[in-house]
């Protein structure tokens, strides 16, 4: 026969099981919970861990996004604000495993984006972000690191030893430019004295 005791909960943490339980959906009752939560925190205390999946093993593959088990999507309609929650490898949303676009369209009037409607929130955000906005971020960094890959495999690699000689080698001495020798032989008749009077012989008149 099993015995039960009471014990003293702070209201706060009261309202927020029965508020997860609501989104949860089912018959769960608060006892049932606060002994289901207790019993697994007793086995396992890392699966209460931040992300409910320290191994990163479990989560929702979303195209190109990936959701972590502990993610909460969050999608308003209307004046309200609807939420579901990544367990395991599925979305759950009121008690059933939805599709993003399944819950999208949950509470819409006419046909709606799940990239552009719902908000994400993952085990380690501050806050939540559109999806379609984290879907730009994670092509941007994809298309960043294979550019950057792309740039270091296109380098030339110089040898190891050529490099470490060039930064041995003293460095290489120009030779000065030789100088072109004079010409000094002596022209037949430069030692004739001086026969010209005039200023300008009568051959240079005639030019």
């Amino acid at each position: 026969m099993n015995t039960t005791m009471t014990v003293q909960v702070p209201t706060d943490t009261l309202l927020k099981l029965i508020e997860k339980l609501r989104r949860r959906g089912g018959s769960q009752d608060i006892s049932e919970a606060m002994t289901l939560a207790l019993e697994r925190w007793l086995a396992d205390p890392a699966a209460f861990a931040l992300g409910a999946d320290p191994a990163g093993l479990h989560g929702y593959q979303w195209k190109t996004l990936f959701l972590p088990e502990g993610t909460v999507l969050k999608s308003w309609s209307y004046g309200e604000h609807n939420y579901a929650c990544v367990e395991g490898d599925q979305i759950i949303h009121n008690g059933r495993a939805v599709s993003p676009n399944q819950f999208a369209q949950s509470f819409a009037r006419s046909t709606r984006s799940a990239w552009h409607d719902l908000y994400v929130r993952r085990p380690g955000d501050k806050s939540f972000k559109l999806a379609n906005r984290l879907r730009t971020e994670l092509a941007a960094a994809e298309k960043s690191a294979a550019a950057e890959k792309l740039t270091e495999a296109q380098k030339p690699a110089a040898p190891a030893k050529d490099a470490a000689a060039q930064a041995d080698a003293p460095p290489a001495l120009v030779p000065p430019v030789a100088a072109v020798p004079r010409n000094t032989d002596r022209e037949p008749g430069w030692d004739l004295p001086e026969r010209r009077k005039f200023r300008y012989r009568l051959e240079d008149v005639a030019y």
